[in-house]
């Protein structure tokens, strides 16, 4: 791979996995890949599980990680061409992305929408500007439509929780939220069920939450979240602002919250969350805290899967 913004950088899904799963099985196994070589983590928003997971996976190939929270740290950027500097930035990303190029082997980037201009947001601009411009290889940690870490580790837990012939039921269902957030998750959980095409996959949220159908892709999408749930083996819950209406919320409505009734609907069903999650407004705590629930086991796998694509970005830059 040469970089790892979606689905098309990966040559193959399952063989990703399967690389994944094999450094959970053996972590240290390439320890000597990653060594002299080092990885800068660029953040112009917050994390938690992306940015300690990604620094472990880098110490466990043997490579040194450099963390810099632009946002707070840095110069205020200016990402667009052109234009004369008079205002309120204070430098270029040609020439700071061009200048972190020169210090890093691979440059990972956690950017945010705006959530104001639905065209601007996905063109993909900042973190595409840093693409650009580095000259190194690009990892995402979250851009403004797509948070592909994170839907490699769902794959991941689905599978490695899945032992039957036949391919799970795999439901994705909107929930509530107090605050407009980004489509990103819920985006690129859909491509990644689509890519992987080992699972049934069917989205459930009310009318006005459809997807951009070009991550929906062959999708069922289904309204009646009850109807969705049914038989299910696996429910990701995800809140996610309007896409149509850009960065609206049109429906709050509580009954669209995962509870043990709506578990009830389904097959046993394992819950999955990409977390953080609002208690009892997402979903209920007799949920997160139940036997069903793997948000944890699920979040602990975010290691191997920056693991196994940073490894793929230094076999390919070897």
């Amino acid at each position: 791979m040469k970089q790892f913004i979606s689905t098309a950088d990966v040559p193959s899904v399952p063989r990703l996995v399967d690389i994944a799963l094999n450094y959970k099985k053996d972590p240290f196994r390439d320890k000597e890949l990653g060594k002299n070589k080092t990885v800068g983590m660029i953040f112009l928003n917050p994390s938690l599980r992306t940015r300690l997971s990604t620094q472990i996976a880098a110490k466990n190939l043997g490579m040194e990680a450099i963390v810099f929270n632009i946002d707070k740290e840095g110069w205020a950027l200016e990402m667009n061409d052109g234009v004369v500097m008079n205002g309120n930035t204070t430098e270029h990303v040609k020439e700071a992305a061009a200048v972190m190029g020169q210090y890093f082997d691979i440059m990972a980037i956690r950017t945010f929408p705006g959530l104001k201009n639905k065209e601007e947001d996905y063109t993909e601009k900042y973190i595409n500007q840093f693409i650009k411009y580095a000259g190194v290889p690009v990892v995402s940690l979250e851009s403004a439509t797509l948070h592909p870490l994170q839907s490699l580790t769902d794959v991941i837990t689905i599978r490695e929780n899945w032992q039957q012939a036949r391919k799970p039921k795999v439901v994705m269902t909107w929930a509530p939220h107090v605050k407009a957030l980004p489509q990103a998750v819920p985006n690129s959980f859909a491509q990644w069920m689509n890519a992987w095409g080992e699972a049934d996959f069917v989205i459930t949220h009310p009318k006005g939450y459809e997807l951009d159908e070009k991550f929906s892709g062959s999708a069922h999408i289904e309204y009646d979240q009850d109807k969705a749930l049914q038989d299910a083996d696996f429910v990701y819950v995800k809140n996610w602002s309007s896409y149509q209406d850009y960065g609206k919320i049109t429906c709050t409505d509580p009954s669209w919250t995962f509870t043990n009734e709506k578990l009830a609907l389904t097959n046993r069903a394992k819950v999955m969350h990409c977390l953080p999650v609002r208690r009892n407004v997402v979903i209920a705590d007799e949920v997160l805290d139940g036997p069903q629930s793997i948000v944890i086991e699920e979040a602990g796998n975010r290691v191997w899967a920056a693991q196994a694509v940073l490894s793929e970005i230094l076999k390919g830059s070897l």
